[in-house]
């Protein structure tokens, strides 16, 4: 934060003011990025709201299913993509979906559907959905646990007054269960919020630091890792990057606010 505030000048740093994020907003050098890496995070966070955390409920609904066999087992296999390594997803991911080598082509094939795939890593207009949806498959298992641990903790009472009353089923989760979990469906909507609005490790590992094609797939963290260390034949400026950084701070702030000061009172008056 302070670093944003001074600019170089001979050698050392002067006091610059505002005037960095003045040239973030209105340089065309920087601003266009910037937007650009915005709207993309923008799209990356909402892809992970409408598919991640409703597959978790899903999942996590499944799960609490008492008389469920084998639950364990798959408790453990949707939650262990969330224990590797972003390096590990990347690449493996690249492997899968590559047109040359990747094995999704010849799957698709087999079930006769080889005509819809295409390189979607390798196209401006769906390059950025499919790095999104590798980012589900991995992360998915966090919001199901979460909710899973939610769902257990629902007292036996409660379903089996509901029970009574003939509410059983879908219709049991929907008009008991949910209501009592909606805490938790906040806190994982504010940790995915997070989390998307700080990514950067799998973008940098399947489409590399320019995230292509022609910054396609460009997050607000790609476009500080390029502007504060540089990148090829571009010099790093660390006053920009640090402009670039403490804006992400500011963004990730305001939503942490909106939650904790809006959305959770609204949630408590509901709740009580």
């Amino acid at each position: 934060l302070r670093l944003s505030l001074f600019t170089p000048q001979g050698g050392g740093t002067v006091f610059a003011g505002l005037d960095n994020f003045v040239r973030l907003f209105t340089d065309p050098r920087w601003s266009v990025s910037f937007w650009n890496a915005l709207y993309n995070n923008v799209i990356f966070f909402l892809i992970h709201m409408a598919i991640q955390n409703p597959i978790g409920i899903a999942l996590a609904a499944m799960l609490s299913v008492p008389k469920l066999a084998g639950r364990t087992f798959y408790r453990t296999a949707f939650f262990m993509p969330t224990m590797l390594s972003f390096v590990i997803v990347g690449f493996i991911w690249k492997l899968i979906l590559s047109p040359l080598w990747g094995v999704a082509p010849n799957l698709m094939g087999s079930v006769g559907l080889k005509s819809l795939f295409a390189p979607w890593l390798g196209l401006e207009s769906s390059a950025l959905i499919a790095v999104a949806l590798i980012s589900v498959w991995q992360f998915v298992g966090i919001p199901m646990m979460l909710i899973y641990a939610a769902l257990l903790s629902i007292p036996n009472e409660v379903v089996e007054a509901a029970e009574l009353d003939g509410i059983t089923g879908a219709s049991q989760f929907w008009k008991i269960k949910l209501p009592l979990i909606l805490p938790t469906l906040g806190i994982v909507s504010i940790l995915t919020f997070v989390g998307n609005f700080n990514a950067f490790d799998l973008v940098y590992t399947v489409q590399g630091a320019l995230a292509g094609p022609n910054f396609s797939t460009d997050l607000l963290g790609t476009y500080l890792y390029r502007t504060f260390f540089g990148f090829q034949l571009q010099l790093g400026d660390q006053a920009m990057g640090a402009t670039i950084a403490a804006m992400m701070f500011f963004i990730i702030l305001a939503g942490v606010m909106l939650y904790l000061f809006v959305i959770q009172r609204r949630m408590r008056r509901y709740q009580f």
